[in-house]
């Protein structure tokens, strides 16, 4: 990368001291940060230890900075680079909980059948990739968050609005931990109490994978259905009434996976092209296989466009599933929303879009074509939802021509130069954004 890429559309101020930043952006300092974060657990739940850590690295560099319990587990990092109030105030974030937790005990057989070394806690440095538990998504787009900030710091512009940088708790689709008692630890949890507690900027972007800048994203909705059966002995199944829920919800889930595409194509327009799936079964008992369950339950997932409401995919849901039990024969059948986060967009004409597009064109020297197909949701529908203009940017899939990449690995590997293109990315839109006042952005 040369000193010109990246510059283009930026003002002869802004870009000395964006191009002062960058100075301070390496892919050696990229390695460190992202060998740190992946060297502390921090499965969603239990994040704490990793905010200490993240609040001491930024402390190191000199910027006001402090953890953020939300309990004696849980806790965001907090660091601001304060301006002289009279521009406006930007949010750079990455969530930092890792979905597995690197352990056998809870990841082992859902995650796989043995713990690779890149499902560890572990960094592990090969060449420009750095592998281990989380090392890309989400804790290499954390790294650069932190990396963004220290440069900017070191560069030392002329802030007119403030800069804010924040890890989050409880970014991960996940609503509970083995011995945590709480319930509500993951869907966007550390980020919806950032705003509470009274970090609130004018826009945001949040670090998230993809080479491509976003402003809207699926919500999801997840649902319980419970599949009736007949609870019974398997001694006296030619003897007296029989219904095997286990076997009806395998067939219902069996519809459901045939009926998903056909939900995707009627919902997919703008950003998403939203996908649903059957994701666990719940049935019967361990202790013995001589006798079915009266019920077995499926949980779905089902992604939403943001013009779709939570409500109206309940009601679409239930109708196919009514459908299908019917065509098995009068099958029982209940479905529950038990969790529901509405998608919402940014108007792309925002000053945050068009910051964020600008830079994306400048350092591709082409035309920004947004992904189109997307079905990954991210805290910034809580930034959205709570009516901060946010958009989305990452580093793009990890080139498998040097080793094959599956779901896990992905996650688990990151290069460390696409590291130092985003963190160069985040600098430009930051430098552009809090160095201008409240009026030349839109907000009066």
């Amino acid at each position: 990368m040369t000193a010109a890429d990246g510059l283009a559309g930026l003002d002869a101020r802004r870009r000395e001291w964006t191009e002062r930043a960058w100075q301070q952006v390496t892919a050696e300092r990229l390695r460190e940060l992202v060998t740190g974060l992946v060297n502390v657990p921090s499965p969603t739940g239990d994040e704490a230890a990793l905010a200490e850590h993240a609040v001491a690295v930024l402390g190191a560099s000199g910027i006001e900075s402090w953890v953020q319990p939300l309990d004696d587990r849980q806790a965001n990092a907090v660091g601001r680079l304060g301006g002289t109030g009279s521009g406006p105030d930007l949010l750079l974030y990455a969530p930092v909980d890792t979905v597995t937790t690197g352990e056998e005990a809870h990841d082992l057989p859902w995650a796989g059948a043995e713990l690779r070394p890149d499902m560890l806690p572990r960094a592990v440095s090969h060449g420009d990739h750095v592998l281990g538990l989380g090392a890309s998504n989400p804790k290499g787009h954390a790294a650069c968050v932190l990396a963004a900030a220290e440069a900017i710091h070191r560069a030392g512009p002329e802030l007119s609005g403030d800069l804010l940088v924040a890890l989050g708790a409880g970014g991960m689709p996940s609503t509970g931990l083995a011995g945590n008692p709480r319930r509500n630890i993951g869907h966007g949890v550390g980020c919806s109490f950032l705003l509470e507690q009274g970090q609130w900027p004018d826009f945001a972007v949040i670090a998230k994978p993809g080479w491509t800048v976003s402003w809207e994203e699926v919500g999801l909705a997840w649902f319980e259905i419970e599949v009736g059966g007949t609870h019974t002995y398997v001694g006296s199944r030619h003897r007296l009434p029989y219904t095997n829920a286990v076997e009806l919800a395998g067939r219902l889930a069996h519809g459901l996976e045939r009926w998903f595409p056909e939900y995707t194509a009627r919902n997919s327009d703008g950003l998403v092209a939203p996908q649903g799936v059957v994701a666990a079964i719940e049935g019967g008992t361990r202790r013995t296989a001589a006798f079915t369950p009266a019920s077995c339950l499926l949980l779905v997932d089902l992604r939403l466009s943001p013009r779709t409401t939570p409500a109206a995919a309940r009601r679409e849901l239930t109708a196919q599933v009514h459908r299908l039990a019917a065509e098995l024969g009068g099958v029982q059948a209940k479905v529950r929303q038990v969790l529901a986060i509405p998608g919402v967009s940014t108007d792309p004409d925002s000053w945050i879009c068009r910051a964020a597009i600008e830079a994306w064109r400048a350092f591709e020297a082409a035309e920004h074509v947004p992904v189109t197909d997307n079905s990954g949701a991210t805290d910034a529908n809580i930034l959205r939802g709570r009516g901060v203009p946010t958009v989305r940017i990452g580093m793009p899939k990890v080139d498998d021509s040097l080793f094959p990449i599956d779901f896990q690995l992905g996650m688990n590997t990151v290069d460390v130069r696409q590291a130092e293109k985003l963190t160069r990315h985040l600098v430009r839109v930051a430098i552009d954004t809090v160095c201008r006042s409240r009026a030349e952005v839109g907000l009066g």
